[in-house]
């Protein structure tokens, strides 16, 4: 269920916290991944014949092992990731979920059967598994990511292979041998852990077996892989980059506000694609709400995400350090005033202050930029009209937040906002049972709910006359 035999060659996975080297894994070549695809299409006909019942009591069966085990899934990411183990655990519940929710939709999938509107013939329509898929994980949610994209597959009769970061394998490689002790058949999942993505990927892709490629990450990669996958004419889902905007209007509930913005903010280190990049508030209030964030920023723990009380672990690497701070430097440069942070942390490991910028002028790259990391930047709008002109002016629209007591207002910026995703009065949106997914650049399809186990299936009409 591990990585299919290769070469002897290997690569260190190490803390980012310390710097220190946590295990070596294969690096895996592209006559690897070729093998890979080999085990899926041997796989292929005899998971797509296996009742969707059994299907779904084996992700049931991992759903329960992951939970016994959720103490030792959590320190792993904690450990290869830098998250704190607070937030560790509830990527195990959060990515657990995905397990269960794809277990009872596995037996649910269905089809449509009734006369054609002429009254000569009956329409049949059923959906059946799209075949081998390519999974393309990122770093930062390394549970999370690979239980959303294997579990509604599985649930759908699909083989995959699995390509999680370079920087995080440890968990999808741990996480595929509890699939196994769950009792899925060999060769269904295959981990493919390389530092070659691109030489990996390339021969997938090319390969007329495959018919799926599901991907996580840069708006920048997603690009090049859809022009790849255009060649075979694969299925495709893609999660890619957000510049998420954080709209507070006057009426809101500055505590709860606040409570938002700490959570879709600094929560992963603000290393995600979710994360609040900008921060849209109100003329009227963001004094007040300026001061009452920075109050919470400075009272965050920084430190490595296995120690008690630590709020805020490092960055996965020196280079997203400095991501951060030329944002500040720019920013401040262009006339935003540093209210709480603005600086990286003395090592080891790839630490930065959890930051707080006012005033920030809107031609700041900050604002334009997904960042990535524990920089919150505030600016301000004069009215609605002006609010919905900013948070849409970027090419993403993966996901906005918005606070409010008016629910006029709430459902008027719903029709307004062109994002996948709607938070109102509330920092987090993810949950298993619901859609998860962008619009313009962000991306194309979704991962979740009902709609996520259709990313996986073909539909098929057939029409059976009636005379």
């Amino acid at each position: 269920m591990s990585a299919p035999a290769g070469g002897a060659a290997t690569f260190a996975v190490h803390d980012p916290a310390t710097g220190d080297e946590l295990a070596r894994v294969p690096d895996q070549t592209p006559a690897d991944a070729v093998r890979a695809l080999d085990r899926a299409v041997a796989a292929a006909d005899a998971w797509a014949a296996t009742p969707p019942r059994a299907r779904g009591e084996i992700l049931r069966r991992a759903f329960d092992l992951l939970m016994e085990r959720r103490d030792e899934f959590a320190l792993l990411m904690s450990q290869e990731m830098g998250k704190p183990l607070a937030e560790a655990r509830g990527e195990v519940t959060y990515g657990g979920e995905f397990l269960r929710w794809f277990s009872e939709e596995a037996a649910r999938i269905d089809g449509r059967f009734g006369p054609n509107p002429e009254g000569t013939g009956t329409m049949i329509v059923t959906h059946r598994p799209v075949g081998p898929s390519y999974l393309i994980t990122p770093w930062n949610f390394p549970l999370a990511m690979a239980t959303r994209k294997i579990a509604p597959a599985l649930a759908a009769g699909c083989t995959v292979v699995i390509k999680p970061a370079e920087l995080t394998p440890l968990t999808t490689i741990r996480f595929a041998e509890l699939l196994a002790e769950a009792g899925l058949p060999d060769g269904v999942v295959t981990v493919l852990t390389t530092t070659d993505s691109t030489g990996v990927t390339a021969p997938l892709l090319a390969d007329p077996r495959l018919r799926k490629l599901s991907f996580t990450g840069s708006t920048a990669v997603g690009r090049v892989l859809l022009a790849q996958a255009a060649e075979n004419v694969l299925r495709t889902s893609m999660e890619l980059g957000g510049n998420a905007p954080f709209i507070v209007l006057a009426d809101a509930d500055l505590d709860a506000a606040v409570d938002g913005a700490m959570l879709a903010k600094f929560r992963n280190t603000g290393q995600a694609c979710t994360a609040a990049n900008r921060l849209l508030v109100h003329e009227s209030i963001a004094d007040e709400f300026t001061r009452r964030l920075a109050e919470r920023v400075s009272a965050l723990v920084v430190g490595r995400g296995t120690d008690d009380g630590v709020d805020i672990g490092p960055l996965i690497h020196d280079r997203a350090v400095a991501s951060c701070a030329a944002f500040v430097d720019d920013a401040v440069r262009r006339g935003a005033r540093v209210v709480v942070g603005g600086t990286a942390l003395d090592g080891p490991g790839s630490f930065f202050a959890p930051t707080v910028l006012a005033d920030v002028p809107r031609d700041a790259a900050v604002l334009h930029d997904e960042v990535f990391g524990p920089v919150a930047p505030i600016t301000t709008f004069s009215d609605e009209d002006d609010a919905v002109a900013l948070a849409n002016d970027t090419p993403y629209g993966l996901v906005a937040y918005l606070f409010t007591t008016d629910l006029a207002s709430a459902h008027r910026l719903l029709g307004r906002l062109r994002t996948g995703m709607l938070g109102v009065n509330t920092g987090l949106v993810s949950n298993a049972a619901a859609p998860f997914g962008g619009v313009k650049q962000s991306g194309v399809g979704r991962e979740g709910g009902r709609e996520g186990i259709h990313e996986y299936l073909d539909t098929t009409y057939a029409l059976v006359p009636t005379g």
